[in-house]
């Protein structure tokens, strides 16, 4: 054992600056006997650092390998298993559990022992040893003696010290002087001693000789004892003395203390009454202003919110911790809380009570503006009510009951008024619209339910007459005016049946005017009611992204104001955006209707007003959006324009509709049909209107519809024609619609005017070799033959040589067409086509010269024939092209 102590020392721990102070060989418990070392090592560097180091033999040789290091100061418990029996067996429990067999009992026994002097020496946690005998076990190292851990290698290691330059140069001196030292070390050694003694010997002397300084010094020790129990008996009477002294500084000290704290406490008491003083006294004139104040005039206005303002201070105040306990400050919170209310009830009742004067106040000026398409203005009222805008913030953060319960007064007397002024409004803007009167009748005195313009509307909505762009009707539009319910008389409007000419551009301009004159009313209108709500009601109305429509919100009947709020004030500013959107919808409920009544009238007196109306409401539509695309105004606008969008797809539907129940006469010409020439009344009077509108997108929509069903139903109406022959009603009608397509210059009508254009010009060419055929028959169907002969391969200049083309049946043939006879049928073919052809379109002498061109290439044809397969004959036709040329212009100018 002791030579694998010194191997493993050498190989392992040596390299490593440690010492090893024990060794057991040992395996592992419960398996196969694989054999193994546990080391107790130290280092040799300090601090002193202990380890326990498994050392394993390496399969591959006969050398060891550290295999695993645990520091001692992990080492929780050492069990031995037996204190009384001799077992080889003993566990270490460091992070677990590691069970132990060593060889023998002594190995075990000396490397625990290692372990507890260890753990003693350097350890300030001390380790369980438990299963142990107390003999392996020792209390203490003796003192004095140099005494060794593990066979003494451990106290070599505390006590060895590295020489240091000045040692060494000693011993190499001391060395040199000794010559013999290396060769004798007995003679070295005995050399030292004898040296050793001397020095000893004279220690001893020089000590006895200093004998006498030391007793001289122990006298000197004695005296000062001495004066030393003198002065601690001067300090025990002073003591003593001080004690009184003490014991009075200590009652003045507790006095001064009490008085301080007292003082302490007065000042903080003194500051929690000016804090309760001066927050929570209302001065006399508020407390008078908010009982008696006059709410009627401005200085008033202005005191009851200056007293307001600072009772709402006083009840707001932050009460420290103990004040709402006090008497006192529920008196004066209870003061306040009937202040309050009293002053809350008392602007309440006077805010109603000028909401019900201004609704009179207003009703007595509709009279004045009977005649007149305005709408009364209410500024001054707004302005007289927003000196209560802070008195009403006031009762919205203090008391939203009644804060609530005026805005329901405010909505229904409002709406009431409102409705009023409008329903007058919009019966004004449809008199004009119809042009009928009043029968003398004052506007504002006329009974609601039966004044004129309601019946008509009335009758406008049990109408099922159908709607066209060029003709429109009111028939018999009854105009009824009565101060009584039970007593009508009536007098009929009949306007009869009106043709397009009659609702001439200046109908429909002052149609326009009086529409946007109405839209124009009720803009400014919305908006000034609009934000008068936000800054009287005190409500939030700009940059709402919500997307909430009109359609979306809930009716406000009774107290159904939508709100989130604690404490009964509104928390959020979207509830708040809310809150405006149905207030204005409850106040303004009747726009929606009666602007759709309107656009109903419009639309029945002439369906093209559906397009003034799309391009006038979009307008504003835009324009409403752009200042608050969520405000009641804009989204009212919104639905009532998908109302006239729908009008305006039903004017186009009707147009197209229109072209498909078309019939023609079977006894006259068809020329230019209906609804082409309304296709161009229509886009004539689109462009004027749409020019830079913000809707043009779906005029352009309309005009793809109505162009294609222009197209169709043309095709149609030609193929349907028997006085009339089909390329002749292509012609003329797609000629007709390219120059309007040319005129109007409509950009997203490009490819379809292209398309006109091809369709006349292929109608055309078609029409002229059809009308014109064949003038001269007889020699058309001759030169069919030559032409017949070449073809089966006969060469041209032998044409002559058969016998029923010869030379002399070219002859026969030509002196048929004298000059006369191809007038005489250039003329009857004028007459022909001069029938076919509308005067209105103009298209006879373009057709003409288009069939005199075609005539001359026949000719010219012919003329080319004789000269290839009758060369040198001199045969000629009988006439010229410059015949041709005067025949038909002879036979243009005498018709």
């Amino acid at each position: 054992m002791t030579a694998i102590k010194h191997a493993l020392q050498r190989d392992i721990f040596t390299p490593n600056d440690e010492r090893l102070l024990s060794i057991v060989n040992v395996c592992k418990a419960g398996k196969k006997k694989r054999n193994c070392f546990l080391c107790a090592t130290v280092t040799t560097e300090r601090p002193v650092q202990v380890n326990v180091v498994k050392v394993k033999k390496s399969d591959k040789g006969d050398f060891y390998k550290r295999q695993t290091a645990w520091a001692l100061r992990d080492l929780a418990v050492v069990d031995a298993k037996d204190a009384v029996k001799e077992s080889p067996e003993f566990d270490l429990h460091f992070d677990k559990v590691y069970k132990w067999v060593a060889s023998s009992t002594v190995e075990k026994n000396t490397f625990i022992s290692c372990i507890w002097k260890l753990n003693q020496r350097y350890l300030r946690k001390k380790i369980d040893f438990i299963n142990v005998s107390s003999q392996l076990l020792e209390e203490s190292v003796p003192s004095g003696e140099n005494q060794s851990v593990a066979g003494g290698d451990e106290e070599a290691v505390d006590e060895y010290q590295e020489l240091n330059a000045r040692e060494e140069q000693d011993i190499e001196i001391m060395m040199e002087g000794c010559e013999y030292a290396i060769a004798n070390a007995e003679a070295f050694a005995e050399k030292l001693s004898r040296e050793l003694q001397v020095l000893d010997g004279a220690n001893i002397q020089s000590i006895m000789a200093s004998e006498k300084q030391v007793n001289i010094l122990m006298k000197l020790l004695d005296e000062a004892l001495k004066e030393v129990d003198q002065i601690e008996l001067k300090l025990s009477s002073y003591e003593e003395m001080l004690q009184s002294v003490k014991e009075q500084m200590d009652q003045i000290s507790e006095s001064n203390h009490l008085i301080h704290l007292s003082n302490t406490n007065n000042v903080k008491l003194l500051s929690e009454i000016e804090f309760l003083v001066n927050h929570m006294d209302l001065a006399k004139g508020h407390i008078k202003a908010l009982q008696e104040g006059d709410l009627t005039s401005s200085r008033g206005i202005e005191a009851c919110t200056n007293a307001a303002d600072a009772l709402l201070q006083c009840m707001n105040v932050a009460l420290r911790p103990g004040h709402d306990m006090l008497h006192a400050v529920k008196q004066q919170q209870q003061r306040f809380s009937d202040l309050r209310e009293q002053f809350a009830r008392r602007l309440a009742s006077h805010l109603n009570s000028v909401f019900v004067q201004q609704g009179h106040d207003q009703s007595s000026t509709l009279a004045q503006h009977s005649a007149e398409l305005t709408l009364p203005n209410h500024h001054p009222f707004h302005r007289d009510l927003l000196r209560y805008a802070k008195l009403m913030e006031w009762l919205k953060n203090t008391d939203y009951g009644k804060y609530e319960g005026l805005t329901k007064n405010y909505m229904d007397y409002l709406s009431r008024l409102y409705e009023r002024e409008i329903k007058d409004f919009f019966e004004v803007a449809k008199i004009k619209m119809t042009g009928t009167t009043r029968e003398g009748k004052k506007f504002a005195t006329l009974p609601r339910k039966e004044s004129a313009v309601k019946q008509e509307t009335e009758s406008l909505h049990g109408s099922s007459g159908k709607l066209t762009g060029s003709t429109s009707s009111l028939n018999k539009l009854s105009v009824q005016s009565s101060g009584n319910r039970r007593s009508q008389s009536s007098s009929l409007l009949d306007m009869g049946n009106m043709s397009a000419s009659d609702l001439d551009v200046a109908d429909r301009t002052k149609f326009d005017k009086i529409f946007e004159q109405v839209l124009s009313e009720l803009e400014p209108l919305c908006l000034a009611e609009q934000d008068f709500i936000s800054k009287f009601f005190k409500l939030q109305q700009h940059q709402s992204t919500s997307g909430t429509t009109t359609n979306e919100m809930e009716e406000m009947d009774g107290v159904a104001l939508s709100r989130s709020y604690t404490s009964g004030v509104p928390q959020t500013v979207s509830s708040e955006k809310d809150m405006i959107r149905q207030m204005m919808t409850k106040i303004f409920r009747c726009i929606e209707p009666e602007l759709n009544n309107l656009i109903a009238l419009g639309d029945k007196i002439d369906s093209f007003n559906s397009l003034y109306m799309l391009v006038k409401m979009s307008h504003h539509v835009w324009t409403a959006q752009n200042v608050d695309p969520a405000s009641f105004l804009s989204t009212t606008l919104g639905n009532v324009l998908v109302t006239v969008k729908r009008n305006f797809d039903k004017c186009i539907s009707n147009q197209m509709k229109q072209m498909d129940e078309v019939k023609i006469s079977k006894k006259s010409k068809v020329g230019i049909l209906p609804f082409v020439a309304e296709f161009e009344e229509f886009a004539a009077l689109a462009e004027s209107i749409f020019k830079n509108a913000e809707r043009r997108g779906d005029l352009d929509k309309a005009y793809i519809k109505l162009i294609r069903a222009v197209f169709d139903s043309v095709e149609k109406v030609a193929n349907e024609s028997q006085k009339t022959p089909r390329d002749v009603v292509m012609m003329e009608n797609f000629h007709h619609i390219f120059a309007t397509l040319s005129r109007l210059k409509i950009s997203c009508l490009e490819a379809e005017k292209k398309e006109a254009k091809q369709k006349y010009t292929d109608h055309l060419q078609s029409y002229v070799i059809y009308s014109l055929g064949q003038p001269l028959e007889k020699l058309n169907h001759f030169f069919e033959g030559v032409e017949a002969r070449v073809a089966q391969g006969i060469r041209e200049e032998e044409v002559s040589y058969q016998l029923a083309f010869n030379k002399q049946e070219l002859r026969k043939v030509i002196k048929e067409y004298p000059g006369k006879e191809v007038k005489k049928g250039l003329d009857n073919l004028y007459k022909k086509v001069d029938k076919h052809l509308c005067e209105e379109e103009n298209l006879l002498q373009v057709v003409w010269h288009s069939m005199q061109d075609e005539f001359i290439r026949q000719y010219k044809h012919f003329e080319g024939l004789i000269a290839r397969c009758y060369p040198g004959s001199g045969i000629t036709m009988e006439f010229t092209i410059q015949d041709i040329l005067d025949y038909c212009s002879s036979i243009a100018q005498s018709h």
